[in-house]
């Protein structure tokens, strides 16, 4: 599981912070914004091809993952500041333990029909 904790402001002055929130190179080709209310659960998918980055925004989730190919089922509590990396062929799902916000940073073109075509459902998590 990749997950970055507690991401900070790089650099602060009288005009505001700065933070980085991801500097690695990676070509990302779509970010949305989703907003999930307390209880939700979101994914119970895997990606045959896309990986995405998820930002907590606000709020909190319970993250789960598993390899397509089989394995334990890892979990973590993401709050605000943190951010988990889903790499293609990775099960995941996402439980909200509170009303949250959240950016998806996708390696992949997230049009309706490329989305379809590379996602296959499964359920990781119970809803």
């Amino acid at each position: 599981m990749y997950i970055t904790k507690g991401i900070k402001a790089e650099f602060t002055d009288v005009r505001g912070a700065i933070t980085k929130i991801l500097d690695n190179g990676t070509a990302i080709k779509s970010i949305l914004l989703i907003t999930s209310g307390a209880g939700a659960v979101r994914a119970n998918h895997y990606h045959k091809h896309d990986s995405h980055y998820s930002y907590m925004l606000a709020g909190k989730m319970e993250y789960s993952e598993k390899l397509v190919e089989g394995g334990a089922i890892q979990t973590a509590v993401l709050e605000q500041g943190d951010m988990v990396f889903t790499p293609p062929q990775m099960i995941h799902a996402m439980r909200f333990l509170e009303d949250s916000v959240f950016l998806a940073m996708a390696t992949k073109s997230r049009s309706q029909e490329d989305y379809e075509a590379d996602t296959v459902r499964v359920e990781l998590v119970k809803p």
